[in-house]
């Protein structure tokens, strides 16, 4: 048998078999724990919540269980399928121009698998968020959200799969290294990009009204070394009952956003103590150094398939018949997230060390550090997020620590600071 493909269907069985035993566990532990609050939580948590935290825990990891073997079994029909070969097949037939058949086939793939996952997007918004009280999407929204999220693909993906496929056939041996710059600029584009012209095509975003809580919030960018081109109120509301917040840009000018369902939940004290812990991210350079260590990882993947996107076994080990450009790099992102697998548990144990960092520069910051502790409690509860998680699921997946960790590290600074 093909080499590529003994150790292409390892790694993906092997990766299948670690996360349903780890999506297994999670389930038997806070099953396990569901009948009774942490001693921690019980005089901020009910039971009624604890519970419905716990039941809402199980069934998104069911789901994911389900996900995690449909994704391997898309995967299959794409590869040794043949899936890819039918479509390159098919688009050989009609499209003249090599390039233009390249975008054409990533185009087509991606549109394809967007559509096959539509059941399951479907089933998680109107079935599992809206058992839970938590979905607020309606059909039309939802319906205009994909189109939305369509005409982006073609406004900016496509251009970008040109510049990739226009990068990998006439750039030399070093094409991989110029298409993961080409990648890093785009991030950048995008991160400068979004606040202020995507996420506006899906949500209202209106100035804080609020003026004592505005003030608040502007002393304490300005207290932290910032500068901000405006607070604004998301209506998140609108799809979701979660609450949230985020503070983005480039440079020393940041956009904040409060979610509506963030400001329903919260006191003022409470939402600065949750801005602190974002200015924190920024302040410790957690954006730069995940930026950094994301970039060292793509860089080593697309120098891998600089090698193998030279190996005709490559192609025909995962049931592509004739090799291109096109297909190198749809088969590449179809197979990286199970070979990236191993890398998870040690990114997420560099991202929960950033929780902790963002969480003691806000104890620092704010006049009482004990508003941070209530505001992820309220979060918790609201957001109905488990206080029991298994403890090696989350060591692999999770990138915030466990509630009953994160919430004794806090109260061990507020005690630091009363003393």
């Amino acid at each position: 048998m093909n080499p590529y493909t003994l150790v292409i269907l390892a790694v993906v069985v092997v990766g299948l078999a670690v996360q349903l035993w780890l999506l297994s566990r999670q389930v038997s532990h806070v099953r396990s724990h569901r009948d009774a609050v942490p001693s921690t939580f019980r005089d901020r948590i009910s039971l009624e919540a604890h519970q419905r935290a716990a039941d809402y825990t199980i069934a998104k990891t069911r789901l994911r269980q389900v996900e995690e073997i449909l994704g391997v079994l898309l995967l299959l029909f794409w590869t040794l399928g043949g899936g890819l070969a039918v479509i390159d097949r098919l688009l050989g037939g009609w499209v003249a121009s090599p390039r233009i058949e390249g975008i054409a086939f990533m185009v087509s793939v991606v549109l394809l698998m967007s559509l096959l996952d539509l059941p399951m997007s479907v089933y998680r918004t109107f079935f599992l968020e809206e058992r839970f009280g938590f979905n607020r999407v309606t059909l039309p929204i939802f319906i205009a959200d994909t189109i939305k999220q369509t005409f982006l693909f073609a406004l900016l993906g496509v251009p970008l799969v040109w510049v990739v496929l226009s990068l990998m056939d006439t750039a030399g041996p070093a094409w991989w290294f110029y298409v993961w710059a080409t990648w890093i600029g785009f991030g950048l584009f995008m991160t400068w990009a979004y606040p202020a012209f995507i996420a506006p095509l899906f949500n209202k975003f209106t100035p804080l009204e609020d003026e004592a809580l505005r003030t608040r919030v502007v002393e304490l960018i300005e207290r932290c070394g910032f500068r901000t081109d405006g607070v604004f109120v998301m209506d998140s509301s609108r799809r979701s009952g979660h609450g949230n917040a985020y503070f983005m840009g480039l440079g020393k000018q940041k956009r904040i956003v409060l979610f509506d369902t963030l400001l329903e939940t919260l006191s003022p004290a409470q939402v600065e103590a949750v801005l602190a812990h974002e200015l924190g991210h920024f302040r410790c350079r957690h954006v730069l150094k995940r930026w950094l260590l994301i970039g060292t990882m793509s860089l080593a993947g697309l120098a891998a398939l600089g090698y193998v996107i030279q190996q005709p076994q490559f192609y025909s080990g995962l049931g592509v018949e004739i090799p291109s450009s096109h297909a190198a790099l749809i088969l590449f992102l179809l197979v990286v997230p199970y070979f990236s697998l191993i890398l998870q548990p040690v990114l997420g144990s560099v991202l929960r060390a950033h929780e902790f960092e963002a969480d003691d520069f806000a104890c620092r910051t704010i006049a009482e550090p004990s508003s941070l502790r209530e505001a992820l409690l309220r979060l918790y509860r609201e957001n109905a997020s488990t206080l029991t998680p298994d403890p090696l699921h989350s060591a692999f997946y999770d990138s915030h620590p466990p509630a009953p960790v994160r919430i004794a590290r806090i109260s061990e600074k507020c005690a630091v600071g009363t003393e």
